[in-house]
């Protein structure tokens, strides 16, 4: 069944960002990146500098809608090219029922996938290293503008359980309550979604 997925999306977004951008660059931050962010954010102004590494964190952990699209701008420099580049991650995925529009899952006309997508998507997300550390962290730190401050996974079940190795929350008033999320059983980790 199609349904919107709020900032489980992100799951998306930041998998690319892994796989295709120097996640060492550091990225300035314009206006432009910014535009129409709103909801959950890492609270990015114009000029900031931060590390792609950083933005990736801020968009798991904090579901940073201003990372998310500052991620997009990175790799793609245009919103609606990265998510031209995340429908074709998602039909190599297979993910067949499924339509990226926004780099951050706020709520749009078009974008929408089913718990069966998203299930390939978050099984194919934590076979990256890096996305699969970051996305098991409850907190840590990232530099704005050489600050330091700290961010929080939304993520409750991590705390609860330590089987619980993610993946990612959403929530919007259209879509409600979303969850992708990874558990060691056994020898096997489950995802559910």
């Amino acid at each position: 069944e199609k349904a919107s997925m709020a900032s489980t999306t992100k799951i998306m977004t930041c998998i690319i960002a892994c796989k295709q951008g120097d996640l060492d660059q550091t990225v300035v931050v314009t206006d432009e990146m910014l535009n129409g962010t709103e909801g959950s954010l890492i609270y990015l102004k114009q000029g900031d500098s931060i590390t792609l590494y950083d933005l990736v964190v801020g968009a798991m952990l904090a579901s940073g809608n201003d990372a998310a699209n500052v991620i997009a701008f990175v790799i793609s420099g245009s919103i609606e090219e990265f998510c031209n580049l995340m429908n074709e991650y998602a039909k190599n995925i297979g993910m067949k029922n499924t339509n990226f529009e926004t780099p951050s899952g706020l709520d749009s006309k078009n974008h929408y996938s089913t718990a069966y997508d998203m299930a390939l998507l978050g099984a194919y997300a934590l076979n990256d290293e890096t996305f699969s550390s970051i996305c098991k962290m409850q907190s840590t730190e990232i530099e704005i503008n050489g600050e330091t401050q700290t961010v929080y996974n939304h993520n409750k079940l991590l705390s609860i359980d330590e089987d619980c190795v993610g993946i990612k929350t959403g929530y919007t008033d259209n879509s409600g309550r979303c969850l992708v999320s990874a558990y060691k059983y056994k020898s096997s980790t489950i995802i559910i979604v």
